[in-house]
């Protein structure tokens, strides 16, 4: 079973509706024991991250995220709030990846919003896709770059488009928004061996 945990953020429906075009069940919940029990976890989010943070400590959701060993996909907000710090708030996060997230200088419109390719690609979530291939953003913040970076995106400066640790992937791009590319990308995690 897929699990897309619920919780305090938006774009949840979106992504439900795109793992189910795809031929895959899946709950949306914050039930524990399900999440628990899941093959694969996405974690998506659009809004806004100390109230999201919030959210995931008094219900222990963010020690539950940690504790999980299946293939985890943390989507726009869900990869702000998998790095350590965001500046959105001065919020601490879940510090699974060893980045900070830092407001867009103002040197171009922000948020950052439409369709950008990606380069440095390295990952098998990205099988099959090209540097050339465009993915949709809508965002403000961005996660630096880090030796966990596995695509980076060049808007304003170069930022993590997307990163991986151990069982953990996050894109800051949406794939269930990014049409067949984000498709394929999200078939490629669907796909995993766990």
């Amino acid at each position: 079973m897929i699990v897309i945990v619920k919780y305090n953020a938006g774009n949840i429906e979106s992504v439900k509706n795109a793992v189910e075009r795809l031929g895959f069940e899946c709950v949306v919940t914050d039930n524990p024991d399900e999440i628990i029990n899941a093959d694969k976890i996405i974690f998506p989010g659009v809004g806004e991250a100390g109230s999201a943070m919030k959210y995931l400590r008094e219900r222990k959701m963010d020690e539950l995220i940690l504790s999980l060993k299946q293939p985890v996909l943390g989507i726009c907000l869900g990869q702000q709030l998998m790095c350590k710090h965001s500046e959105e708030g001065d919020t601490a996060c879940m510090g699974i990846f060893d980045a900070t997230v830092k407001k867009f200088p103002p040197l171009d419109t922000v948020p950052h919003m439409g369709w950008n390719n990606l380069h440095a690609v390295k990952s098998l979530l990205f099988a099959g896709i090209n540097e050339t291939d465009d993915v949709y953003f809508v965002h403000s913040y961005y996660a630096e770059k880090c030796s966990e970076t596995i695509a980076l995106c060049d808007y304003i400066l170069p930022f993590s488009a997307a990163m991986h640790k151990d069982n953990f992937y996050a894109t800051q791009f949406h794939p269930e928004k990014s049409a067949g590319v984000g498709e394929k990308i999200l078939l490629n995690f669907l796909n995993m061996k766990a």
